[in-house]
C-alpha cells in the first residue's frame, strides 16, 4: 500500500506520490529490486508481513543480503541492488533514518569494478557486414534449407545489421512497428519515434540507407510472412518462428547469440551503442558530436565518458605504426650493414 501510494500519479492540482515523477519502467525496476530483498528475507524466515513499510530494512538484514549477493553476482549488481533498495525505502518510509545504509552504499560503490567492454568492442561496419553476409548466405547457400530456417537467418542478419547502423535502445528496437515507428515514405524507410517513446523525451527520426532499406523490404515481403505461418502478425516487425511477436528479452538473446555465431564475440544490444560511438570517433573524428547525436544524447560528455572507446584504440594503432616503422628501419639497417 505504501508503494502504491508512492506511485500514485498527480491529478489536476493534487500532487502525486513520491515516485510519481518516475517512468513506469523505473518504478517497475525499483519494485522488482525491493521484491528480491523481501524474497531473501522470506527464504530465511525473517519476513514479517505485519511490519511497517520499510521497517525490515535494517542493518543486520542488509548486511546479510549483501553477503548473499556477493556470492552470486558482480560488484556492480551488488551496488545497484543496495542503491535501489535505499531509493525504495526512502520513497515508502521517508521518515526513516538511512544514514547507515548510505554508508554501506558508498562502500560498495568504492569497491565496484565494472566489467571491461574491450573484448566486445567491434566497429559498426564489421557488424553490418556480418549481418548482410548472413542474409546472403541464407538466400544463396547450396544446401537445401527449410524455408523457416532460411527466414530466421534473414531475420537475425537484419537485426544485427540494422542495430549496428541505427543503435536504438533495446526497448525501441524490439517494439518497432510497421507503419508506425518504421514508416516507408517515397520509397525510403524511416525510423520515427515520438517523444513519449524515447528515454530522452525527444522525438527521434532517422532515414534508413539503401542496403539496410533493401534488406527490410526483402524481410517484410518474403521472409516475415514465412515466420508468421499464415497468422495475422499485426504490425510488429520482429516475429518468432511461431508467428508471434518477439519479446524484448528474446530480441536481446537473439542479437547476442547471432553476433557470437557470426563474429565470435557475444555483443548484447546495449553494447551496440558503445560500438557506434567508438566507430564515429575513429572514422569521423572531425565531427566530435556525431557519436552523441547518433545515440540521441543531449550532452556529449555522456557519450565520451560511458560509450566512446576510441582513444585507446587510436593510440594503440598509432603505437603499432611507430613500432612497425622503426622495426622495419632497423631490419633494413642490419641488412644493409651486412651487405
Amino acid at each position: 500500500m505504501a508503494w502504491q501510494e508512492a506511485c500514485r500519479p498527480a491529478v489536476r492540482l493534487r500532487a502525486g506520490g513520491n515516485a510519481s515523477h518516475m517512468r513506469p519502467v523505473t518504478q517497475n525496476d525499483l519494485a522488482k529490486r525491493y521484491g528480491f530483498f523481501l524474497d531473501f528475507l522470506s527464504r530465511r524466515g525473517k519476513l514479517n508481513l505485519a511490519a511497517a513499510a520499510g521497517a525490515l530494512v535494517t542493518r543486520d538484514h542488509v548486511e546479510q543480503y549483501v553477503s548473499g549477493l556477493k556470492d552470486r553476482v558482480s560488484s556492480v549488481t551488488v551496488y545497484g541492488s543496495i542503491q535501489k533498495l535505499r531509493r525504495v525505502t526512502q520513497l515508502i518510509a521517508p521518515e526513516q533514518d538511512l544514514a547507515w545504509l548510505i554508508e554501506i552504499e558508498r562502500d560498495l560503490f568504492s569497491a565496484m569494478r565494472p566489467k571491461s567492454k574491450w573484448d566486445r568492442v567491434v566497429l559498426a561496419e564489421i557488424v553490418v557486414e556480418a549481418g548482410l553476409t548472413l542474409i546472403c548466405e541464407a538466400e544463396m547457400t547450396t544446401q537445401k534449407l527449410p524455408k523457416l530456417k532460411r527466414a530466421r537467418m534473414v531475420r537475425d542478419g537484419l537485426m544485427i545489421a540494422f542495430l549496428a547502423q541505427y543503435p536504438l535502445r533495446l526497448k525501441n528496437f524490439a517494439a518497432l512497428s510497421i507503419g508506425r515507428s518504421l514508416v516507408k515514405t517515397n520509397g525510403i524507410w524511416w525510423i520515427i519515434l515520438t517523444a513519449d517513446q524515447t528515454k530522452e523525451k525527444r522525438a527521434d527520426e532517422r532515414e534508413i540507407d539503401g542496403d539496410i532499406g533493401k534488406a527490410i523490404d526483402k524481410y517484410i515481403e518474403i521472409y516475415r510472412p514465412i515466420l508468421a505461418r499464415g497468422r495475422d502478425a499485426g504490425e510488429t516487425l520482429w516475429l518468432v518462428m511461431t508467428g508471434e511477436p518477439m519479446s524484448q528479452c528474446f530480441v536481446g538473446e537473439v542479437i547476442t547469440e547471432t553476433t557470437r555465431s557470426t563474429l565470435g564475440v557475444p555483443i548484447n544490444p546495449h553494447m551496440f551503442r558503445t560500438n557506434a560511438a567508438t566507430t564515429a570517433a575513429i572514422h569521423a573524428g572531425h565531427q566530435p558530436n556525431l557519436g552523441s547525436t547518433v545515440l540521441h544524447h543531449t550532452h556529449g560528455t555522456v557519450t565520451q565518458e560511458s560509450y566512446n572507446r576510441s582513444t585507446c584504440i587510436t593510440a594503440s594503432r598509432a603505437l603499432s605504426g611507430v613500432v612497425r616503422r622503426y622495426r622495419t628501419d632497423s631490419v633494413l639497417s642490419r641488412i644493409n650493414g651486412t651487405t
